[in-house]
């Protein structure tokens, strides 16, 4: 009776040391880094389980773990295995439970569009079409919707322009995602940031509405190429609004031509009349002329406090302001006449 008992124990020991080891090997081979050199996107379809997530892994040359140690380790050792279908980044010093936590846990890899400042919404559907990540989803009849119902009542309601109405920034994606969505994210923000950058405007600004201030930063945009000018340029505007005095700002006149415009503006577009030409029209043009950023709206109702009226480029991107036409004059034959 003693040896059966001493015989028991033994076999019961090598069991216990047996699955001891197991369960180390195991989990070192689920542990061990997988086979990567270099950051990689795959892909889980949707309806993928775990163990067939593992087989495509091991088809794809990512990881090296058995079949067998798979089987073994979802079943009683990995937790969770509902994993979610997505796109992932694995990379290089990940193991097999780390990217299992990304795939259960849906944490799909961001991709990135910029929307990008001063282009038109044009242009905006165009880098939208051309992204490959994107589901390209827009026609006109969705655009003129995607402003609707916003909670204000400065915009969009009145407006079926949709130029403008969406705010320049880098928006983050999961693969697959409608442009659509991409859009209404771009209103909200500008919705957003527009309200809040109203209330704080500075005070006798010559703009009725937050709408109007959203036109004038349009122009700003387009006028500016060098970020610390601004303020400076919306100060110019702000004090030519006040005084009656047209814009005159040639992107104004550029939009109004539209498509035709072949890159040469002449007098002829100056002269003919659009409701966009602000040589022609006193005041703001009927809707913005381009996609603004936050740094143009800011400047757009905080302005630069300054005397200057007008401004000609300089011809390397920066600009001469003057407070008389003469010195104006003479600017305009220095930087422009003599090119």
């Amino acid at each position: 009776m003693k040896r059966i008992v001493i015989f028991l124990l033994f076999l019961i020991m090598l069991v216990a040391v047996g699955g001891t080891c197991g369960v180390m090997y195991v989990s070192s081979k689920v542990t061990t880094n997988l086979t990567l050199e270099k950051d990689t996107l795959i892909t889980i379809e949707n309806g993928s389980n775990a163990y067939r997530t593992v087989k495509y892994l091991r088809k794809a040359g990512i990881t090296d773990v058995s079949p067998f140690v798979a089987k073994v380790w979802l079943k009683f050792f990995a937790g969770s295995t509902s994993v979610k279908s997505g796109t992932y980044m694995l990379r290089p010093g990940q193991s097999l439970v780390d990217v299992f936590t990304l795939f259960t846990q849906g944490d799909e890899h961001l991709f990135a569009v910029s929307l990008v400042e001063g282009l038109t919404l044009a242009q905006w559907l165009e880098a939208l079409k051309q992204n490959p990540d994107l589901v390209f989803d827009l026609n006109e009849e969705k655009l003129n919707q995607l402003p609707q119902d916003n909670g204000v009542d400065w915009c969009c309601d009145n407006v079926s322009h949709t130029e403008g109405v969406f705010l320049a920034d880098t928006y983050f994606f999961s693969k697959g995602t409608a442009a659509s969505e991409v859009l209404k994210r771009a209103h909200r923000a500008l919705i957003e940031f527009v309200s809040h950058e109203w209330e704080q405007r500075d005070i006798d600004l010559p703009l009725a509405t937050p709408y109007e201030a959203l036109i004038l930063a349009s122009i700003i945009e387009k006028e500016t190429a060098v970020p610390e000018e601004r303020d400076m340029i919306s100060g110019v505007f702000v004090n030519r609004l006040n005084r009656n005095m047209r814009l005159q700002t040639d992107p104004t006149v550029i939009y109004g031509i539209g498509p035709a415009f072949d890159g040469n503006i002449t007098r002829k577009h100056l002269r003919t009349a659009t409701p966009y030409n602000t040589y022609v029209i006193k005041g703001l043009p009927p809707t913005p002329i381009a996609m603004a950023g936050k740094a143009a709206i800011h400047a757009a109702l905080h302005p630069l406090a300054t005397d200057a009226l007008y401004f000609v480029a300089k011809g390397d991107g920066s600009h001469q302001f003057s407070t008389t036409l003469a010195d104006h004059n003479a600017a305009v034959r220095k930087y422009q006449l003599k090119r």
